[in-house]
């Protein structure tokens, strides 16, 4: 059941307004592969040679134009209504996701820049604008196929190779406006405590500097029933307020809590008065769920969990990294619920906030991963840190993240086995995600070679289920580095001892029809029968082992050329998903 807060196609869904205006749909476009467009004054107007539909990427079909060429400047323009009754408010022009620099230019003046292809990010435009007249927004996005950039699976040669795939470049989620007062709720931080039966809400106020009796309410729900309101005067930009979530809502003083089996959401409204007035009127939700570490095992709401994950990159065939529709996110969930799966791997990707929403309310496990770099250097340390901090703020409130994935298989990081510098890396990564969340495992290197990691996740692409006993048989000697996890890499980096952490295979399968069109993991299989001896003699294997507390199989859907995916890139299931289900559960 969806939230109160609730509006389709509403690209934040865990902080609402209910008026906004989406500006997705055509645009004027055009390549600028000799950079001359700052230069020629193109923000005060340019004559597009293509119309696209954003927010597609120029690659994809999708966008009207399907060139997968890599062009490094490419330039997007629109007129805007900006109606004269907003008049006295502040506009604010959104990003969801601009893939690589997006410099932004209102009626020929620029307003802002940002860098990194997977966070969100605003500007203030009320200064630039005319109300009750047309206004017009260019946007310049800037690409490199430098491998400073975190980039994850996009391709940095001409042509796919390997696991990587056609680059994106340019917007490639929602953009739109919203009108806002001067004094509004500019940013939310929900942290339940399960033990404590509580909530904390950290809020930013913007303009709370300015007094006139600012005070803020939240009037928490759950299933429609209140549960509590709370209210406090605003008197500096940051604070905090808990909330005692002891009630009679759903029986006798019952927590109600999230987990697969019961996604239970409280709704909220926050509600902020300048005396008697309402200047701002915020909708959001939230879980009560806890994550933790005990004994080697990972807990959810104190109850050990087993991780049934299934490894899922987010692409679709003619719209690349952009889900085609919102319907498209929620389909790819319930197959994967169908399957038997109770979680997500998001693979190299920071996916749409919609896809987060919808495992919210569903209930499905995410471990959120950031997009790689693949060339370790002063500058993809700033690049990375950078944006991946900006990623962790901004997903925060999901409960249904329940990991950090910031490095992937040494990608950036590709001495980490014994490189003082790049060790030290991902240990001030993983520092600075627990500064910003201490209640998530943080895994600094899945697959191997991990340093200080919460979870140690191993990668192993062995064949058979016997193979894969086999080399399990002995954790021990996996653990104590005296062997590799599998046939190359060690579980460990040097200098890094195993300190009794829950162990997960988190990529393993990647079985592959047989096919000239692509490629998968080990021989490919002729016949169904062939395919699901092989799925289900590896994945009994991994539970077989008592001391092997999850599993992550690869993957959801075939991407281009890799075409290993239990559903094809159009989702249409390979094999009886009943059987896979099955297989998962029994």
């Amino acid at each position: 059941m969806a939230t109160l807060s609730y509006i389709k196609d509403y690209p934040r869904p865990q902080f609402v307004r209910r008026e906004w205006v989406n500006l997705n749909g055509e645009w004027s476009f055009r390549f600028d592969d000799d950079n001359v467009g700052e230069k020629a004054k193109w923000a005060e107007g340019f004559e597009g040679t293509h119309k696209i539909q954003v927010p597609f990427t120029y690659e994809t079909k999708a966008s009207g134009i399907g060139i997968e060429e890599f062009h490094p400047q490419v330039w997007y323009g629109r007129s805007v209504m900006i109606p004269k009754e907003a008049e006295g408010k502040r506009v604010i022009l959104h990003f969801q996701a601009v893939d690589y620099v997006a410099k932004v230019w209102v009626n020929g003046s620029r307003v802002g820049r940002h860098q990194g292809g997977y966070a969100a990010f605003s500007f203030d435009i009320t200064s630039y604008v005319t109300f009750g007249a047309e206004n017009r927004i260019a946007v310049k996005a800037e690409d490199s196929s430098s491998c400073t950039q975190p980039r994850g699976k996009q391709r940095w040669t001409r042509d796919n190779f390997e696991c990587f795939y056609v680059q994106t470049t340019g917007i490639w989620q929602t953009v739109w406006l919203e009108y806002v007062e001067e004094q509004r709720l500019d940013s939310l931080k929900i942290t339940p405590d399960v033990d404590r039966s509580s909530v904390r809400f950290d809020y930013e106020v913007n303009g709370a500097e300015a007094g006139g009796d600012l005070r803020l309410e939240a009037i928490v729900t759950l299933k429609g029933k209140p549960v509590k309101r709370v209210g406090l005067a605003i008197d500096r930009p940051c604070l905090t307020v808990e909330v005692d979530l002891v009630h009679e809502a759903n029986g006798p003083w019952k927590k109600s809590l999230w987990a697969p089996a019961h996604p239970n959401l409280y709704d909220v409204e926050f509600v902020l008065y300048s005396g008697e007035r309402v200047v701002d009127r915020v909708f959001s939700y939230f879980g009560m769920r806890k994550i933790s570490i005990e004994n080697g095992k990972v807990l959810l709401n104190n109850v050990p969990l087993y991780q049934r994950l299934i490894l899922d990159q987010g692409y679709w065939t003619d719209s690349h990294l952009t889900p085609p529709s919102e319907e498209a996110l929620i389909e790819d969930i319930d197959k994967i619920l169908e399957m038997g799966y109770n979680g997500v791997r998001k693979h190299m990707k920071i996916e749409d906030a919609r896809f987060l929403y919808w495992c919210d309310v569903k209930g499905v496990l995410v471990w959120s991963e950031m997009a790689a770099t693949f060339e370790f250097h002063d500058r993809a340390v700033d690049t990375f840190t950078t944006e991946w901090l900006e990623i962790v703020r901004q997903q925060y409130n999901h409960p249904s993240i329940i990991t950090w994935v910031p490095f992937n298989e040494s990608w950036g990081i590709p001495a980490v086995l014994r490189d003082k510098r790049q060790q030290k890396f991902t240990e001030g990564i993983y520092h600075l995600t627990k500064a910003i969340d201490p209640h998530r495992p943080v895994i600094t290197n899945d697959g191997w070679e991990h340093t200080v990691s919460d979870i140690l996740t191993l990668h192993d692409y062995v064949e058979t289920g016997e193979d894969f006993a086999a080399r399990y048989g002995d954790l021990e000697a996996i653990l104590s580095r005296k062997t590799t996890c599998n046939r190359w890499k060690y579980a460990l980096a040097e200098g890094y001892e195993y300190q009794g952490q829950p162990i997960m295979i988190t990529e393993f399968g990647g079985i592959a029809f047989r096919s000239d069109a692509g490629w998968g993991y080990g021989r490919q299989v002729a016949t169904e029968a062939e395919f699901l001896e092989r799925f289900e003699g590896l994945t009994r294997a991994i539970r077989g082992i008592d001391a092997i507390c999850g599993y992550c199989y690869t993957q959801v859907a075939d991407v281009q050329q890799e075409i290993n995916g239990l559903l094809t890139e159009d989702r249409k299931p390979k094999l009886p998903i009943e059987r896979i289900r099955e297989i998962n559960l029994n």
